[in-house]
């Protein structure tokens, strides 16, 4: 499989979560958001009543995160619930042709809301070490495929951003991610195999993502897909489930991030390189190292999440690929 991307095997290892910006600030006493919420500053804002950061706004924010937040068994890695009596005697379903069963995922993924979805044989390599609390990631060796499926944003709410209609897209983005991989869990389950459903949790989203063939990394260090940009939302499941792989699909997008800054021009803290080629620099501890790409600077995106109450998606919304995906 050849795949869009570069990794020095030397020095690449996999990641642990406790590194990403919303595990470090719950231990990075060094970091400029050590033990900040989010939303720390966000009472401040709506007191100052300027357009987009009304009470109303902010609570649409929390409201559209309400099935995310609140439907853990969306990411049980067992049966949710008791099965059903006809579904224990029907066993486990054969599988005697991976492209069909493949097709039929895919549909089911469809179904229950995935706006692009993919197959992938797993890379072990994306699994996360450690989870942001510190436990260990222990995914079952008979875990050989990840399908991953892209959840398409509100573009017209994201081009609001920094203004809080932009983070209440990104909240119904999640609360649909929980639908989706819950749902499609359950299915798998009752075909008689095993399913972990997960969002951003258990393994990297976008290299599994190129892997499966929805898109390649851009220079905001996010997925760029044909259909929608970066104005995605992404989750995936493992399975034994057999089934045929698809392969990375490049289109382009490391060319045009070569000569397109608009992400970088508009990222009020500069998080974003401007440099015209990728490197295997990296800039914080939150970024993993061995993977050549313009490494984004998380803890100035994240302090800027702080300073506005709520989450960014300008780079999203500037990006040429989401305003293509419009027309």
């Amino acid at each position: 499989m050849t795949v869009p991307y570069t990794i020095d095997e030397q020095s690449y290892q996999p990641f642990d979560a406790q590194n990403t910006v919303f595990g470090r600030r719950l231990w990075d006493e060094e970091a400029i958001f050590y033990g900040t919420d989010m939303h720390a500053r966000a009472l401040d804002l709506i007191a100052e009543d300027e357009p987009g950061y009304s009470h109303l706004e902010y609570a649409r924010i929390h409201a559209a995160w309400t099935v995310s937040d609140r439907f853990q068994d969306a990411y049980a890695w067992q049966q949710i619930g008791e099965r059903d009596g006809v579904i224990e005697r029907l066993g486990r379903h054969p599988v005697s042709d991976r492209g069909q069963m493949a097709r039929e995922v895919k549909e089911t993924a469809r179904i229950f809301g995935a706006s692009l979805v993919g197959i992938t044989r797993l890379d072990r390599r994306w699994i996360y070490t450690h989870t942001r609390n510190g436990r260990p990631v222990t995914v079952p060796e008979g875990m050989e495929y990840a399908i991953v499926m892209a959840i398409a944003m509100d573009q017209p709410m994201i081009e609001t951003s920094p203004a809080y209609p932009a983070a209440t897209a990104t909240g119904v983005g999640y609360s649909r991610m929980a639908f989706a991989i819950a749902c499609l869990s359950q299915f798998i389950r009752n075909l008689g195999y095993q399913a972990i459903p997960m969002g951003n949790d258990t393994a990297l989203s976008i290299p599994l993502a190129i892997d499966a063939g929805l898109g390649e990394l851009g220079r905001n260090g996010l997925l760029i897909t044909p259909q929608y940009g970066p104005c995605v939302r992404l989750c995936k499941v493992f399975t034994d489930l057999p089934l045929l792989p698809d392969q990375p699909a490049p289109f382009g997008v490391m060319e045009t991030c070569r000569a397109c800054r608009k992400c970088a021009e508009a990222c009020k803290v500069e998080a974003i390189q401007d440099t015209a080629e990728p490197s295997f620099d990296v800039v914080t501890i939150s970024n993993n190292r061995g993977i050549r790409r313009w490494a984004v600077n998380h803890d100035k995106c994240y302090a800027y999440w702080v300073e506005n109450g709520a989450c960014c998606s300008t780079c999203i919304s500037v990006c040429p690929y989401t305003k293509r995906a419009q027309k």
